[in-house]
C-alpha cells in the first residue's frame, strides 16, 4: 500500500484549462464505501483500475490494481448508485502537477482541483493560486465517494 498525500480545492472561478498538458474522460464507480475504506473501479481512456483507498483527509492509503476492460464492464453495473463522471485536465502549477476535474452527469458545474505531494511538509508549504478557490481537503462531503453517493453538498 502506498500513502497518498493530496490536497483538494473547489474551483469557483475560471481554471486555466487552455494550459492543460492533457485531458481525459474518467468514469469512476464505487463497489463499496465504509468508514474505513472505499473500493472503486475506474476507466480512464484505455486504462482500467480497481482501487482501494483507506483513511480520510490529507494522508490516505491507496492500492491500485490494473484490471481488464472486460472486468471493468462486468463490475460497472453494480456501481449504479455510486458513480462520478468527469473530464480531467492536467496542468502544471509551479513545480506541481494539478488535476482539474470538471464533473458531469448530475454534478454539472462542479470543478475540483487536486494536487499530490511527496510529503506533508510539501503539502503544508504549497501556496495555491487564487483560482483554486476554497480548500475542501478535510471537509465532509467533498471526496469523490461522497459526491458519487450524495451529490454536491447542500449550499455548494
Amino acid at each position: 500500500m502506498t500513502i497518498e498525500i493530496e490536497r483538494t480545492w473547489r474551483v469557483t472561478g475560471d481554471a486555466p484549462l487552455e494550459q492543460a498538458q492533457s485531458s481525459v474522460d474518467i468514469r469512476q464507480g464505487y463497489l463499496a464505501i465504509t468508514d474505513e475504506a472505499e473500493v472503486r473501479v475506474r476507466a480512464t481512456g484505455p486504462t482500467c483500475l480497481l482501487t482501494v483507498k483507506t483513511g480520510h483527509g490529507l494522508r490516505r492509503g491507496e492500492i491500485e490494481l490494473p484490471i481488464t476492460r472486460e472486468q471493468f464492464d462486468a463490475m460497472w453495473p453494480t456501481t449504479r448508485d455510486a458513480r462520478v463522471v468527469k473530464r480531467r485536465h492536467v496542468l502544471r502549477v509551479g513545480d506541481h502537477r494539478a488535476e482539474v476535474d470538471v464533473f458531469s452527469d448530475g454534478l454539472e458545474g462542479l470543478v475540483l482541483v487536486e494536487v499530490e505531494f511527496d510529503s506533508t511538509d510539501a503539502a503544508d508549504a504549497f501556496e495555491p493560486p487564487a483560482w483554486f478557490g476554497q480548500e475542501v481537503t478535510d471537509t465532509d462531503g467533498w471526496n469523490n465517494a461522497a459526491l458519487a453517493v450524495n451529490g454536491a453538498p447542500v449550499g455548494s
